[in-house]
């Protein structure tokens, strides 16, 4: 196989910008960063555009054909928080170009009847085919129970475990069944003594309260019930949890579409109808929440040295699940995350070098030699503009460049 050579392009290695140099692709791997391109590879001229890693999506859960959608928005890996997409039955994902990565943690803990089932409507049924192996159902309402699952769940595939700690006050669902402390703990207790990532669900504060105390090594929201306090940033600080803020889906459960971002026509051009109509809908289900509140709170969490994530709660082309597209949101979380503060550096680790790691992905996240050519392309500079991450020249997934 061919050696291929991007030239001319500006670098963001997923941590820093590294200025303008050459990199060398071999097979599915980074090769080599900097130097000449070597005599008889293929040249691809990024002259005028920056070439970022692959992106991840933080917080997905799949749809059909959602990898593939993802994929063609330059995000190479999507880590689903409750899916089908366990290491039982990914076998063709992993091989196949066409599609971004994915990992998952299965199904989620929680009780009988608890979140998510308050948002699907009566009567709802999914019209996609089910996979080879059904996940494993882990309802649980004691320690006991929620213990016993964790060892199950990584047997059948899970790359993390999660949690859900959801009272439905922002789903306008208040006195849901919710898991309690003492269940909290228990599951990650168990799941440390197998070295397995905890994420857990919380979007009150109290929530995120309970994850911090059990242990949880991140939460999969950022709280949109009240504005932060000092003690809550400083709880999840010494915690040393990270925080997915999924801004996107806090604005959706405001009530506020993504109909700018369906209109943009780098976006329009890569969504089909239905994936356009959920766009341009919301979940609506939170209308007293203030954004602002959020951007203040994602600011504060960055003050504080807390791990930032981007993820968007992307899930399925219907508009109860509005506001949201695979792909084309994380390009929107982004934006959300310089509005809240952060600068577009930071944004942008958010989106690579900082969540492989804190998801334990050492092969990708970063350009590195000897790392997953997952790579992006595209025109103009996201340190300066963050909304030149949607000017997609070129993808990579595993060296493999996506057809246009």
């Amino acid at each position: 196989m061919a050696l291929t050579a991007i030239t001319n392009a500006q670098i963001f290695d997923g941590e820093k910008a590294v200025g303008v140099r050459t990199v060398v692709i071999d097979g599915g791997r980074i090769a080599r960063v900097g130097g000449d391109a070597p005599e008889g590879s293929e040249i691809v001229d990024g002259g005028g555009a920056t070439l970022l890693p692959g992106l991840i999506d933080a917080h997905v859960h799949s749809a059909p054909g959602s990898l593939a959608l993802a994929l063609r928005f330059g995000v190479t890996t999507e880590l689903e928080m409750q899916g089908m997409n366990t290491r039982e039955n990914r076998g063709l994902i992993t091989d196949d170009d066409t599609l971004a990565d994915v990992r998952s943690s299965g199904f989620a803990i929680t009780p009988p009847g608890g979140h998510p089932s308050e948002l699907m409507p009566e009567g709802f049924r999914p019209t996609w085919d089910l996979p080879p192996v059904m996940p494993l159902m882990p309802f649980s309402t004691t320690p006991e129970e929620a213990a016993a699952f964790v060892p199950q769940l990584l047997a059948r595939g899970s790359d993390y475990i999660k949690l859900m700690i959801d009272d439905g006050t922002v789903e306008g669902h208040p006195g849901l069944p919710t898991l309690d402390q003492a269940t909290v703990n228990a599951a990650a207790a168990e799941a440390r003594k197998y070295g397995a990532l905890t994420v857990a669900h919380a979007l009150t504060a109290e929530a995120t309260r309970m994850a911090a105390e059990a242990g949880v090594d991140g939460v999969t929201h950022v709280f949109m019930d009240q504005p932060h306090t000092d003690e809550i940033i400083g709880l999840v600080k010494d915690a040393g949890m990270f925080v997915i803020p999924c801004i996107t889906l806090n604005a959706s459960m405001m009530g506020i579409t993504a109909g700018d971002l369906a209109d943009d026509p780098r976006v329009a051009a890569r969504l089909d109808d239905r994936w356009d109509r959920t766009l341009r809908s919301s979940y609506d289900r939170y209308p007293q929440g203030k954004l602002d509140d959020v951007y203040d709170t994602v600011r504060a969490l960055d003050a504080a040295g807390v791990d930032l994530l981007a993820g968007t709660d992307v899930s399925v082309p219907e508009p109860f699940f509005g506001g949201l597209a695979h792909g084309a949101s994380l390009h929107h979380e982004l934006r959300h995350l310089v509005a809240a503060g952060l600068t577009p550096a930071r944004a942008l680790r958010a989106a690579t070098a900082t969540t492989a790691r804190r998801f334990r992905l050492s092969d990708r996240g970063r350009i590195a030699e000897g790392l997953r050519a997952d790579l992006l392309l595209v025109d103009g500079d996201p340190l300066s503009d963050i909304s030149d991450t949607l000017n997609t020249r070129a993808v990579w997934r595993r060296g493999t460049r996506l057809a246009a």
